[in-house]
């Protein structure tokens, strides 16, 4: 017999079936048809991409909506969330590739100008720490439409701006970042991203994220010559220290507007990090005897930042077993559990074809979720 009987579910979304609230609810039903009296804490999580807003609010924090640009220019309902003076900030409620019409791609021109839309909304609401969850998004502008947003001026050699999009960036002349929005120095930022790449080069955001939105090899060149232009312009308009954050961990990420970010004083931290501090994850845990987490695909990149595996580094600092619900698995067990996961269930084991999984998620999850009841606490 198994002692357990207060569990956490602390699951990030199943990309394309179901958010990570439907993920805790759906394996909060399972785990009741084996052990009706279950204690169950649910605490979605995210690791900064898109859902973070999402898992704010379900962690008691306030939904605020703003109309704002969406990453084509048109306006676009976007929500940030607020508790007290903390407000999570998601770019891709704003700039995300969920805001391109279907099958639409503009890796050239589409703009986080929205991003800086959101942010200031937040500071007037006001926001003294600003979380700030990047991922997800449509655009590989290297935050410059951000910038603008917050009172930055970007123009070509006339003296007007230059186009919207990382492609108009070839055409900047000079910047000047005097007009930038003064409450920005007085609140704290943080960069909250699951990716550590540099802005440009072979590991930059055009080289490796560029073609997930829609980017040719051409595309790629173009934007990236164009973004480390943008990085020698702005030398000029904030001193050495532009290069510095080029280079930087994080700055390309969400298609360089980690690069604007830090331009504006952020400080870049493992997005899964900040949100477990954010949504109140320490005194869950300790209250918990079992720990659940996952994502759609339990894999190698599940490793490298991903909230899955920010949770179980988390639990196994406390001593608290993990397992793992996901879509398909893609690590081998002995991996798992140098990631701290005792064991992992996918729907593929129940329900083989994809197809079916991603369509009857919920359900099979719940099966799933059964599973892991009889297995750990029957």
């Amino acid at each position: 017999m198994h002692s357990t009987r207060r569990v956490l579910v602390a699951a990030d979304k199943f990309k394309g079936s179901l958010t990570a609230v439907q993920v805790a609810q759906r394996v909060t039903a399972g785990l009741r048809l084996v052990v009706p009296d279950i204690e169950v804490e649910a605490l979605p999580v995210a690791d900064g991409g898109d859902g973070t807003v999402d898992a704010a609010v379900a962690a008691g924090f306030e939904r605020r909506e703003v109309r704002v640009a969406g990453p084509l220019g048109e306006e676009v309902t976007a929500a940030f969330a607020l508790r007290g003076d903390t407000a999570v900030v998601e770019m891709a409620e704003a700039s995300g590739l969920q805001r391109l019409p279907a099958g639409v791609f503009a890796p050239l021109t589409a703009s986080t100008y929205g991003s800086g839309e959101l942010l200031r909304a937040a500071l007037d609401a006001g926001a003294r720490t600003l979380v700030f969850g990047v991922g997800g998004s449509a655009t590989t502008d290297g935050g410059a439409g951000m910038l603008a947003a917050l009172g930055a001026r970007l123009l070509d050699a006339h003296g007007e701006p230059v186009p919207p999009g990382g492609g108009g960036l070839a055409e900047l002349a000079s910047a000047d970042l005097s007009g930038l929005d003064p409450r920005l120095a007085e609140v704290e930022l943080v960069l909250a991203s699951d990716v550590d790449n540099p802005l440009t080069g072979p590991k930059g955001a055009p080289a490796v994220y560029g073609p997930q939105k829609g980017a040719s090899p051409d595309d790629v060149a173009a934007l990236d010559a164009a973004l480390a232009h943008y990085a020698k312009v702005l030398e000029t308009a904030a001193g050495p220290k532009a290069a510095e954050y080029a280079a930087s961990p994080g700055a390309g990420a969400a298609g360089g507007i980690g690069y604007g970010a830090l331009l504006l004083g952020a400080r870049f931290r493992p997005g899964i990090e900040v949100m477990l501090d954010v949504l109140g994850f320490a005194p869950a845990l300790e209250r918990a005897q079992l720990v659940i987490t996952g994502e759609g695909s339990l894999d190698e990149q599940t490793l490298h930042g991903k909230a899955p595996a920010g949770v179980a580094a988390a639990a196994r600092a406390a001593d608290k077993e993990v397992v793992a619900v996901c879509g398909r698995l893609a690590l081998a067990p002995e991996v798992l559990g140098r990631a701290g996961i005792r064991r992992a269930y996918a729907l593929t084991d129940l329900e083989p074809d994809v197809a079916l999984c991603i369509a009857e998620a919920g359900p099979i999850l719940e099966r799933v979720a059964a599973r892991i009841a009889r297995d750990f606490l029957s």
